[in-house]
């Protein structure tokens, strides 16, 4: 016989057939954020909060919660019972009064002037009318529809499904309703005197009332929780009305199923639930400003759905101590918003989860979070890929997608030492190998350290770049702040990878200069300062360039503006604007430095700025270098590409 299979929705977390998280994409996001001088935590939190391309974000799905809060507050009114108990009345008085004018004994003229005399409220009438002989039986039975449906009210606004349960409802049924809450009471009691036996106690309780909790509670905690939530919502509702229709709605409870002890004992199971949770919301209110009246059962309903909305939205804005994604309760969600919101708020939680496990994000010594510098090579692989697709597409350029290697083959090998870089050379390692254990004899090890050779390669010449990017405010204000980083993350990424032998120093210049490396530059902070230091940039690139005598020098400065600041030599930085010829004068002798140690120079002027044209004009000339004028978009490209022009001119 073929087994048979069950096919249904999948609830076990994540669906695994949904495409897997691209992180790729959220770290770029949250690199771009924290290059424009965020800190990795505020990225992250503006990465949840706007989603993804495949994903809604919390605020999205916070929105689409308050719109349908919104839109059930819009649409109802809380005055259904009250309207339908007039509905009713009105009927069952017409019939009497019907019945009444067909008799002409003074008896019916007595009731109809008993009749005329009731009070003005619809309770009152109720009330007043509970005691009445009615002379029409179709009059009886509607004022009896009235006190059943005031009870099933009552009971379905604290016993989920009952008003389903009791459509008919007998007297015998009435008193064991009765029973049920004398004995829900005197649990709540034992529970809070702290009883030893409460369990045992429960478990009678629900093998003798158990069809009045269709939810099957286990423990009598979990009663109470539900309990709880269903009266306290109730309680909200009572809130929410007015004083009169207040009053007149708890008047109308006490002729639930014609016995008031039903809405007594119901109050004093209220009372005790309050004591036992006293953190759900009691006080909570809402207003209902639509033309569709609910019934107290429906209304309840109502209220306790916009306490489920009130909590999503807590959870899903995150702001609270220990706040986490893990928080947000899935089914509530899917209630209320449906199953893509589910797939969407499970989504954003395993991409935090991944981000923190992959380790692309790091507690920092002070506690603090940083991207790790697993995080920086996507960064840098990322801003290098859109480096090189720009420069596939300029005419002329070749394809610098290629591994970097330390030199062509030569076609010949020798014995591996230790530091060695090159590959294995496989053939002869294994010939070795072989001849070696022929001749020691089978016990021998298969493979020796002395068996290793490696191809040797031509000697390709490592270069000492240093690149220098302006930090003063104007790269914040006109916009060029974070492609600079996208090209320093780009540039470095690429000497990491792929010219592993260059020594690559990153050099920032504002009022002063320093060396950073990639994760403090991507992480620095854009502050008002005033100053271009350049020459204090290019002391700092000499300095870099003197370490690494063996090494062709390499300078590219980024910058928007001409040099407006200068080093004294007691270490201090004088700003001047208009620039002095002094500061101009030492500036252009750190370019003389520079061209004497053979270093060729190139400056990307970002702007339009006619002095800083001159400027690097002059720069040009004195130091054998070029200049180059890119905008924002293309600095990136620019810069990879000179970079490359010089190896391949070498």
């Amino acid at each position: 016989m073929s087994p048979r299979y069950r096919y249904s929705a999948w609830h076990g977390g994540p669906d695994p057939l949904q495409p897997p998280v691209d992180l790729r994409e959220a770290l770029d996001q949250i690199g771009r954020d924290v290059m424009e001088g965020a800190s990795p935590r505020s990225a992250l939190e503006e990465l949840l909060r706007t989603g993804t391309r495949d994903s809604s974000g919390l605020d999205e799905l916070t929105r689409r919660l308050w719109q349908r809060r919104s839109e059930l507050q819009r649409r109802h009114r809380l005055d259904g019972t009250i309207s339908e108990v007039r509905r009713l009345l009105e009927r069952a008085l017409e019939q009497e009064r019907l019945a009444l004018s067909a008799d002409t004994g003074e008896d019916a003229r007595f009731r109809e002037l008993q009749l005329s005399a009731l009070p003005p409220d619809v309770a009152g009438q109720v009330n007043e009318l509970a005691e009445y002989d009615w002379r029409s039986s179709e009059a009886r039975e509607t004022f009896e529809e009235i006190r059943q449906m005031l009870g099933t009210e009552v009971l379905e606004q604290r016993f989920q499904g009952m008003k389903e349960a009791m459509q008919q409802v007998s007297p015998e049924d009435v008193e064991r309703v009765r029973e049920m809450l004398d004995d829900l009471s005197n649990l709540l009691a034992a529970h809070a005197r702290g009883d030893d036996d409460v369990q045992q106690k429960f478990d009678e309780f629900m093998a003798r009332h158990g069809e009045f909790f269709p939810e099957n509670p286990s423990d009598v905690d979990e009663l109470i929780d539900a309990l709880a939530a269903r009266s306290a919502a109730a309680q909200r509702m009572l809130n929410s009305m007015s004083e009169q229709q207040r009053d007149e709605l708890m008047s109308l409870s006490q002729q639930a199923f014609g016995d008031p002890r039903i809405a007594q004992a119901l109050q004093q199971i209220d009372r005790q639930l309050q004591g036992l949770r006293p953190g759900e919301d009691w006080n909570g209110r809402a207003r209902f400003r639509g033309d569709q009246p609910m019934g107290m059962a429906e209304a309840t309903a109502a209220m306790a759905e916009l306490g489920e909305m009130d909590q999503l939205a807590e959870q899903l804005s995150q702001s609270y101590p220990g706040a986490s994604l893990e928080d947000i309760d899935l089914e509530a969600l899917e209630r209320q918003l449906g199953p893509q919101a589910v797939v969407d708020a499970q989504r954003l939680s395993e991409i935090e989860r991944q981000l923190r496990d992959q380790g692309l994000l790091q507690r920092a010594p002070d506690g603090s979070l940083r991207l790790s510098p697993r995080a920086m090579r996507r960064l840098g692989e990322n801003a290098l890929q859109s480096v090189i697709s720009q420069l596939k597409t300029r005419r002329g350029e070749r394809d610098t997608d290629r591994a970097g290697a330390a030199g062509e083959l030569t076609g010949t090998s020798r014995p591996w030492t230790y530091g060695d870089a090159e590959p294995w050379d496989a053939v002869r390692t294994v010939r070795n190998a072989v001849l070696r254990r022929a001749a020691e004899g089978p016990g021998s090890p298969v493979l020796d350290i002395a068996d290793l050779e490696v191809s040797e390669t031509e000697q390709r010449s490592r270069s000492a770049v240093v690149l220098c990017v302006d930090t003063s405010w104007s790269m914040v204000q006109d916009g060029r702040w974070v492609p600079m980083k996208r090209t320093a993350l780009a540039l470095h990424h690429l000497v990491a990878t792929r010219f592993r032998s260059d020594a690559l120093q990153l050099v920032t210049f504002g009022r002063y200069a320093s060396t950073v490396d990639v994760g403090e530059l991507a992480a620095l902070e854009g502050v008002w300062e005033q100053g271009t230091n350049l020459h204090h940039a290019l002391l700092l690139a000499g300095r870099h360039l003197r370490k690494h005598p063996d090494a062709q020098p390499v300078v590219l400065v980024i910058t928007d503006g001409e040099p407006t600041a200068h080093l004294e030599p007691d270490g201090e930085a004088v700003f001047q604007y208009p620039p002095s010829p002094h500061t101009l004068g030492v500036t252009l002798s750190e370019v003389d430095a520079l061209r004497r140690l053979g270093t060729t120079l190139s400056v990307f002027m970002l702007g339009e700025d006619p002095r800083l044209e001159q400027f690097v004009d002059i720069v040009a000339r004195r130091g054998g270098g070029r200049v180059l004028a890119p905008d924002s978009d293309g600095l990136g490209a620019a810069v990879v590409g000179d970079y490359l022009r010089t190896k391949r001119h070498r």
